[in-house]
């Protein structure tokens, strides 16, 4: 076979390959800005992937966001099954997340030190839109606004999802509007403060368990919500160990204990009642 026998062309099989004023795949994509936005700041050969694994992180959190807010629209308006497919795409966001651990992870100790110093006082914990997906889902540390103190952008919009009921506050409420005795109280509750479990809501999930043929939408939705949670939570426990993998227990760049806050993280729960039901069964 001769070599331009062997060469494939694509036009020839209709492929457009011309693109001089007309839509590209690098166009569409806004290739140029993203692949621009790695600038590292030192020579250090693992800079880039310290750079690109945390920027790649912000996108896939975009994402999250987006389909998180879709699904406590959905909630509230009781449109379950698309909140459903919203709820187990977040999990597989988390589950790439949680892949990515592992690329950073190939950074050793040694790597990291050819760049540390460069990063001044910037921190993952000063990521607004992991804050965001935080208070999105009802873990409120109101003290976590300061960081974002010099943006009042980012400061208002954290600011409006404070007083926005979050997600397990629709789900309460649509459990509440399916015949569940969700209190009034806790329906009611100030939903700028981070819910704290309650065993009357416990109460009600017990009943959804243990009769799932007759409460089984309520029962599906908090088995999704248990499953992201579940995805959420091994996220947490990667960040912890590949933080004191690669710096042990210094002080993060931002000032925090590094690993020690990190490892307080780890027992947030998001959804107490679905947890602590499991127990009474």
């Amino acid at each position: 076979m001769t070599g331009g026998e062997r060469d494939y062309d694509p036009a020839r099989e209709g492929a457009q390959m011309a693109f001089d004023g007309r839509m590209s795949y690098g166009d569409y994509l806004n290739l140029d800005a993203i692949l621009g936005a790695q600038k590292p700041l030192t020579g250090a050969h693992d800079e880039m992937l310290f750079v690109i694994q945390h920027q790649a992180s912000e996108l896939w959190m975009r994402l999250a966001i987006h389909e998180l807010s879709a699904a406590r629209a959905a909630i509230a308006t009781d449109a379950l099954q698309p909140a459903l497919k919203m709820l187990a795409r977040v999990s597989r966001i988390f589950e790439q997340l949680n892949s990515s651990w592992g690329v950073l992870r190939t950074m050793t100790p040694s790597d990291y030190t050819h760049f540390r110093r460069q990063l001044g006082q910037s921190s993952g914990f000063q990521s607004w839109q992991y804050r965001l997906i935080e208070y999105l889902l009802g873990n409120r540390n109101q003290a976590m606004l300061r960081p974002h103190a010099h943006r009042p952008d980012i400061t208002a919009l954290l600011e409006t999802e404070l007083r926005t009921p979050s997600l397990y506050d629709e789900v309460l409420r649509m459990a509440a509007r399916r015949g569940m005795a969700i209190p009034d109280e806790i329906l009611a509750r100030d939903v700028s403060r981070t819910h704290m479990a309650d065993d009357r809501v416990m109460a009600a999930w017990r009943i959804v368990y243990e009769d799932t043929d007759t409460h089984w939408a309520l029962y599906e939705l908090a088995e999704k919500l248990v499953d992201f949670e579940d995805y959420f939570r091994r996220w947490r426990f990667n960040h912890v160990t590949t933080v004191e993998r690669v710096i042990g227990f210094k002080r993060g760049t931002g000032g925090t204990g590094g690993v020690s806050y990190l490892k307080r993280m780890l027992e947030v729960e998001l959804f107490p009642e679905l947890w602590h039901v499991r127990t009474e069964l």
